[in-house]
């Protein structure tokens, strides 16, 4: 088979007509696009008829796969009875209110009230102006800045992209922005000292984020934004007991905890939320992604009623809360986010990754031991296998090699969709996955390690 068949015609529309995302534009012409027809279930269906199972959930958030008829007859239902309204100048629609009391209702901390976007970065990227806000209002005009990790993702708007710790989402973007600190990323396997071992390498990150607060001054400090697993910088998941030491540093010098729930709320790591999984106490929530399986555009950020007190208070002072998006709220996005929370609840699906989780951590553990992989590491039904050079020593691949993309696509090749991040291959499948079907996933996943093994021996990659 050819490396590079010639371009179909909707191969060659979408490059002469679409900019993508994430995605080395310069090699188009020459590697064309997967141009995706259909789904069902667990697996997606390009033009050209081939067929992979979806083992990233689309972006980690169709939890409940493709084609769920109940979503589709929630979606025609809405838009025949309101397609559209917004929630501006104290307007509202059922779905919008509907879907706010449901996440009070499942939220891991006391929330008051829900603000609703379009997306995850929307949500992070009102979190800042709301902390900012927030202070304003209780007379602490200097307490602006958030600080985030080396390695977090927390979306792409100007101040999203800033949070977020990954050199590629700053290099030729003029970012980040000021009011922005990063701390140490919690990965032990790769960040840890020789000998270190986790409760030391915690209290060694505990100390690290306190000395950045009192070096900058607790008093300029608004907020920390974490994730309970790490996602996009390569699901990183934090030795335990790191939550409670960094949250103890975090309360001591007045500094509140914003989760971002958008990759691990609703059932991912085996609880409603990842910070239940992950023993997290945020002020303050941000959700996305499995809100509506992704099957409209949501975003949300939810606040406790302290905090919502303060906008009231400055809304009274300023005339007005000045903030809002033309979708926040959208009635079809806000059905769709009220019929995923009750398909979730109905069909047990916390449940059932509860129950595939023993298998996924088996299969995960015989990733691990591939000559290729040097780190498999998973929470719930979310995991990722780090590709090292040697697996004594760690020593990474040069990047220049692009063993990660290489591996990703020859896994692709064999029916399955995962994400390299880097040299790390994610996996992320929609929730309602089967036993076989997860088992034939990671089937997929060992043949095209196998094969990509075999072309890092041939083209001798592993030198130093």
């Amino acid at each position: 088979m050819l490396d590079n068949p010639p371009l179909t015609n909707l191969q060659t529309r979408d490059i002469e007509s679409l900019l993508h995302p994430y995605t080395p534009i310069h090699q188009l012409k020459s590697t064309g696009t997967v141009v995706m027809g259909r789904g069902k279930g667990v697996y997606v269906y390009d033009t050209q008829g081939r067929g992979y199972i979806e083992g990233m959930s689309g972006l980690w958030c169709a939890g409940l796969g493709f084609g769920d008829e109940e979503m589709i007859e929630a979606a025609i239902e809405q838009m025949r009875t309101l397609p559209y309204y917004h929630i501006f100048g104290a307007k509202s629609s059922e779905p919008a209110i509907e879907l706010a009391e449901k996440l009070k209702e499942i939220a891991p901390v006391p929330i008051s009230k829900v603000f609703f976007t379009s997306s995850g970065s929307e949500a992070n990227d009102t979190q800042v102006k709301l902390a900012w806000y927030m202070n304003n209002a209780m007379g602490r005009p200097n307490k602006k800045k958030i600080i985030s990790r080396i390695k977090a993702y927390h979306g792409v708007t100007v101040m999203a992209a800033s949070l977020t710790g990954l050199p590629s989402n700053h290099n030729g973007w003029d970012l980040p922005v000021d009011r922005v600190l990063h701390t140490d990323c919690p990965h032990h396997y790769r960040f840890g000292i020789e000998g270190e071992s986790e409760a030391e390498f915690t209290a060694r990150m505990a100390k690290s984020l306190r000395d950045l607060i009192e070096r900058e001054g607790p008093d300029t400090i608004a907020a920390m934004i974490a994730e309970p697993v790490m996602g996009a910088g390569g699901v990183v998941i934090p030795p335990k007991g790191y939550y409670e030491a960094i949250q103890a540093v975090l309360a001591e010098h007045d500094i509140m905890l914003i989760a971002d729930e958008v990759i691990t709320g609703f059932g991912r790591t085996g609880n409603w939320w990842g910070s239940q999984t992950l023993n997290m106490r945020p002020k303050t929530i941000s959700a996305a992604k499995q809100l509506t399986s992704a099957y409209a555009p949501l975003g949300a950020v939810m606040v406790p009623e302290d905090v919502y007190q303060a906008y009231v208070d400055h809304s009274a002072t300023l005339g007005t809360f000045a903030h809002g998006f033309t979708y926040g709220g959208h009635p079809l996005s806000c059905a769709l986010g009220v019929k995923a929370i009750e398909i979730y609840q109905r069909r047990d699906i916390i449940g059932h990754v509860r129950r595939l989780m023993p298998v996924f951590e088996r299969r995960m553990k015989k990733i691990g031991e591939h000559p290729l992989v040097g780190e498999a590491r998973y929470c719930g039904l979310v995991g990722a296998a780090e590709l090292v050079a040697d697996k004594a020593s760690k020593r990474s691949f040069d990047p220049r090699n692009g063993v990660g993309p290489k591996a990703s696509k020859l896994i692709e090749e064999n029916g399955a969709i995962l994400r390299a991040l880097g040299d790390t291959i994610a996996i992320c499948p929609p929730m309602i996955i089967s036993e076989a079907e997860l088992n034939e996933l990671f089937d997929r996943f060992e043949t095209g390690l196998d094969q990509a093994e075999a072309w890092v021996s041939t083209g001798a990659l592993r030198a130093a």
